[in-house]
């Protein structure tokens, strides 16, 4: 099965949780998405530096950041693992999953699967209260930026990879994203001119 295929019947999570571990599924709407083989090493990269700066300006603040594969379960019909995501309601962390729309959703596209990041997996989280969705672009070095705003996503914000992502659904948080693509920092006349 090619990458990130998906199978055209119904499942439920019930089905999902009988699946081999071996494997990395997502449910949207029922409709299971094949997640294997693992991402890019370049994906996991920028994956893990969003991760840690993320973790080190949530340190001592009430929300906890995660990073895949942790299965979100938005309904019994609809799990995803996103590449990193923020929860603040700690009633939502289980032992075993996350059970309801996380704060903070970070997808890194990846050629197999940026169509459903993009189109169904948006959607999906307009649909479930995802209060910022955040697309990256590791080929490009951008990044599209949604919030939700009276219930939808509305024209996604772009930066590029010089630039800082102040996070709307994290208040005082904000991201270098020189830092996440290991690219070159902005000079400090460019930084302060971004700061005016």
């Amino acid at each position: 099965m090619s990458l990130a295929a998906k199978i055209e019947k119904r499942f439920s999570y019930s089905d999902y949780l009988t699946w081999l571990d071996g494997e990395r599924w997502e449910l949207i709407d029922g409709v299971a998405y094949n997640m294997t083989p693992a991402p890019s090493f370049k994906h996991q990269r920028i994956a893990g530096n969003f991760y840690r700066i993320l973790g080190n300006k949530l340190s001592g603040k009430s929300c906890i950041p995660g990073i895949s594969p942790i299965d979100v379960v938005l309904s019994e019909f609809d799990v995803v693992q996103p590449d990193v995501l923020v929860v603040c309601d700690k009633n939502k962390i289980t032992t075993a999953n996350i059970q309801g729309a996380p704060d903070l959703v970070v997808e890194i596209l990846s050629p197999s699967t940026a169509i459903k990041d993009k189109r169904e997996k948006k959607a999906l989280y307009e649909r479930y209260g995802v209060r910022e969705y955040i697309l990256i672009d590791p080929t490009e070095n951008y990044v599209e930026r949604f919030v939700l705003r009276e219930g939808l996503y509305g024209v996604p914000d772009i930066l590029g990879p010089q630039e800082i992502l102040p996070l709307n659904s994290l208040e005082g948080i904000e991201i270098p994203l020189w830092e996440v693509f290991e690219v070159e920092a902005p000079n400090a006349e460019i930084k302060e001119n971004k700061n005016l």
